[in-house]
Parts: structure tokens; C-alpha cells; sequence
């Protein structure tokens, strides 16, 4: 029963070991911030979802970037539109919540939510991510 115990809590140990050695050395633990790609039909919709996530505090930041042509295979047919980039930078641990409730306010039936791990960056800019975005 202890060791299935130890095995359970393992990840919350490491992770509580991981954030006390960061606070104690001021570094930074690469992956805890992420960004996130959301692609929108246009600048409107794009607006709205950025100042949604915004108000729900699930990122520090969202960049709203100009049209981009896209071409997409979509139901076994080669489509061709234009579409608006956000860029939402926020904790990874943010991610699923971000993901969920984009894809209940986005209007595309599959829209695009991916992110990727922020390895390094400038230490003040994490830092302020973390200070924006609550913890969960």
C-alpha cells in the first residue's frame, strides 16, 4: 500500500520539488509555459475569441496576426481560404481548459488549437506570464 501511495503521489512530488528548486535558483523550468495556435475565420471572430480567453484569464497575451492564405485537405477535398492567427501565450498547465473552451465558443467544426512548450525566453516576459495566468 505505500509504495502503490509513493507511486501515485510521484508526479506531485516532482512537480512541488521542480517549482521549489526554480524559486529557490530564479530559474526557469522549460515547458511551463506554452503558446498556443488558434486559427480564425476572420479578424472579427479571431477578436472575440482573443478577448474571451482574455476575460477568462486563461493567457497573458494574445496576438491577433493578419490574413495568411491556408490551403487544407477538408473532407477528402483540397480547399484554399484565408484566415486569422491568434498566438496565446499562457501556462501549459492552462492548455486543456484554453482547448476546451475554444472549441465550445469557436464557430469552425474542427478548429486548430495546437501549442507548443516555450523552452527559454526572456526571463522578466515568463515571469510575467506566470504572475498573469493563475495557478489552477
Amino acid at each position: 500500500e505505500v509504495l502503490t501511495l509513493l507511486v501515485l503521489m510521484y508526479p506531485l512530488l516532482q512537480g512541488l520539488a521542480v517549482h521549489l528548486h526554480s524559486a529557490v535558483t530564479g530559474s526557469y523550468i522549460p515547458g511551463t509555459h506554452s503558446i498556443a495556435f488558434v486559427n480564425c475565420l476572420n479578424e472579427q471572430i479571431a477578436r472575440d475569441i482573443a478577448r474571451a480567453i482574455m476575460d477568462k484569464k486563461l493567457a497573458a497575451y494574445v496576438n491577433i496576426l493578419p490574413k495568411s492564405s491556408a490551403l487544407y485537405f477538408w473532407k477528402g477535398e483540397l480547399e484554399e481560404s484565408t484566415e486569422i492567427l491568434l498566438l496565446v501565450k499562457t501556462r501549459t498547465s492552462k492548455i486543456g481548459e484554453l482547448s476546451n473552451y475554444v472549441r465550445s465558443i469557436h464557430p469552425f467544426e474542427i478548429p486548430e488549437i495546437i501549442s507548443l512548450p516555450i523552452d527559454q525566453g526572456n526571463p522578466l516576459y515568463l515571469k510575467w506570464i506566470e504572475e498573469s495566468v493563475p495557478r489552477d
